[in-house]
């Protein structure tokens, strides 16, 4: 078997509940969907196209000089191959926002709304490792951007509101950069563990606190 990995799966779906994971890579069984609120689409729509093309001092002074390069482009990766492992796997998503530093190196970065965690890169390093990974061992055909020297988050957190008329509200925001410390080798062994659990003939156990399991054993008991 060769499996589909997605970014955001490796990021919630396999910490949330690995026997979800599990189903959903493997026999394409996945939980319930919750759309994203369109606010937050909106205003992240808004970011892209704000910053298309503008310098990087424009974003944020801790970022090296460039330019905002790419938004929401669609990657692959090349084949994950591992010893003592017959299966295979690879990355397919989509990122965020790619820059193009003046030293010829990339950028990969994620825009969030909202208050910076203490977690924020432990919790997105996965996503973000996936990402840069793709982009600089692509699938034939996809995008080839090499070498990725920095990854991080970019928080807009709302502190004041101004109103210019009453048919106009405005938002200012602090902004928080962020970095993602990149670790290819614990990414890589990471990947090797998600596949083995992927080969194995039987799911693992489900997570504690996981409510979709929860609900489908009950389920199955009323049957």
């Amino acid at each position: 078997m060769n499996y589909k990995l997605s970014p955001s799966d490796l990021t919630f779906l396999y910490d949330g509940c690995k026997k979800c994971f599990y189903f959903k890579v493997k026999h394409s069984i996945a939980q319930p969907s919750i759309p994203l609120p369109s606010i937050f689409t909106k205003i992240a729509g808004l970011l892209k196209e704000y910053y298309d093309g503008k310098r990087t001092e424009e974003l944020h002074p801790g970022l090296p000089p460039g330019i905002v390069k790419y938004g929401e482009r669609h990657i692959g990766s090349k084949i994950f191959s591992f010893e003592n492992h017959r299966d295979t796997c690879y990355i397919k998503g989509r990122f965020d926002v790619v820059l193009e530093f003046d030293d010829g190196t990339y950028g990969v970065i994620d825009y969030k709304t909202g208050n910076p965690e203490g977690g924020a890169s432990k919790l997105y390093g996965r996503q973000l490792h996936s990402y840069a990974y793709a982009l600089e061992n692509p699938a034939p055909g996809s995008l080839n951007l090499a070498p990725v020297s920095m990854m991080g988050l970019l928080y807009f957190h709302p502190t004041s509101v101004s109103q210019k008329n009453l048919k106009s509200l405005s938002f200012d925001s602090d902004i928080h950069l962020i970095n993602v410390e990149r670790n290819n080798k614990e990414y890589l062994r990471f990947i090797e563990d998600a596949l083995g659990l992927l080969e194995s003939p039987q799911p693992p156990e489900s997570a504690i606190d996981c409510q979709w399991c929860e609900y489908l054993k009950r389920k199955q008991k009323l049957l």
